[in-house]
């Protein structure tokens, strides 16, 4: 499955019923955003994220783990925890991985995330040492987790290194979790290097329990992914394409600001069924995108969601008549084909 972003507990631009529509069963929000602003005990107050956010579907929240590295203004590691400074203004704050959960369990997603330290992924020392502080991490999270309503995924890290990744994920296996999340990929490694980690994984994490490859979102990088064993993805991408005037497509992307489209009175995609392509032009699309309406930023948004939304259908329904492989091929090609 594809899990739409919404770190703000909303996806940008559109809203639950149009997520529902588009068929999205899982959505992502983001523990260190939520604990800065507006609180997660305040979320609590509000009887939790679903209905906060009016979503009565499946939620997962991250750790904060991937926040607390990338945006913090400063950081301070230790074995216990992090003591980092808001980016919102500046003040200290402290997370421990007692404290994640503490804040996921107030947060009342359905599947929550391990804190995790994710470092750059080309770094063998950083990374010995942060795959060992995230499996005690993991081990204290699950002692500190309460809510039996609520599944603990583990986040398998060790960047590029294929025997630091096997270490990491046996050591979270022995936890016998009910997920497992891989990390600290698409954060500047070669596609190459992804590969090889995924495979590495493959024979490793449990076939019965889901895996999820965190930030992960381009419609190759899903074929890939499950070509490697990975069951569920999510990314920021559809979203923030559409944001900047760009559009998935099963071939490539498009950029609907460029004059070519001005008068073209086709829809984005022939073979598309969303709303946006079955009631508007790619010429009506660049009017929004040129006269600044907002609207653009949603009609754009519908489409590159549905597109991999709806990839995930055709995968789902490709391994249950056994012809994944074929698509996958096929797919691949078609993608090399265009880029090349």
């Amino acid at each position: 499955m594809f899990a739409p972003v919404g770190t703000q507990a909303s996806v940008k631009a559109v809203t639950p019923a149009q997520l529902h529509e588009l068929g999205a069963s899982l959505v992502l929000a983001n523990t260190y955003h939520l604990y800065l602003r507006p609180g997660e005990k305040l979320v609590a107050e509000m009887g939790g994220l679903h209905r906060f956010m009016s979503w009565p579907n499946p939620i997962l929240t991250d750790s904060g783990g991937y926040q607390v590295f990338s945006l913090a203004a400063s950081r301070k590691i230790d074995e216990d925890g992090v003591i980092f400074k808001s980016h919102i203004d500046g003040s200290m704050h402290r997370f421990t991985p007692e404290k994640s959960i503490a804040i996921q369990e107030n947060l009342g997603a359905d599947i929550i995330m391990a804190f995790d330290e994710c470092p750059p992924p080309h770094d063998k020392e950083y990374n010995l040492r942060a795959l060992e502080r995230t499996h005690a991490w993991a081990e204290r999270c699950l002692k500190a987790k309460s809510r039996p309503d609520q599944a603990l995924f583990g986040i398998v890290q060790g960047g590029i290194f294929t025997d630091l990744r096997r270490r990491s994920a046996n050591g979270l296996v022995s936890l016998d979790l009910p997920g497992y999340a891989i990390g600290g990929l698409s954060v500047g490694e070669t596609k190459e290097e992804m590969h090889l980690v995924l495979d590495e994984l493959d024979p490793i994490l449990p076939e019965d329990r889901p895996r999820y490859l965190m930030g992960v979102g381009t419609p190759v990088d899903i074929v890939n992914g499950v070509l490697r064993g990975v069951d569920i993805f999510d990314c920021v991408l559809p979203t923030r394409l559409a944001r900047h005037n760009a559009v998935l497509t099963r071939t490539g992307r498009l950029n609907l600001v460029n004059a070519a489209y001005a008068d073209d009175p086709s829809p984005v995609d022939e073979q598309c069924s969303c709303y946006t392509c079955t009631n508007f032009s790619r010429a009506y699309l660049r009017h929004l995108i040129v006269a600044k309406e907002m609207l653009a930023a949603t009609l754009l948004s519908i489409h590159n969601l549905h597109t991999l939304l709806q990839l995930v259908v055709e995968i789902r329904q490709a391994i249950l008549e056994t012809r994944f492989d074929e698509l996958a091929g096929r797919f691949i090609e078609q993608q090399e084909s265009h880029n090349g």
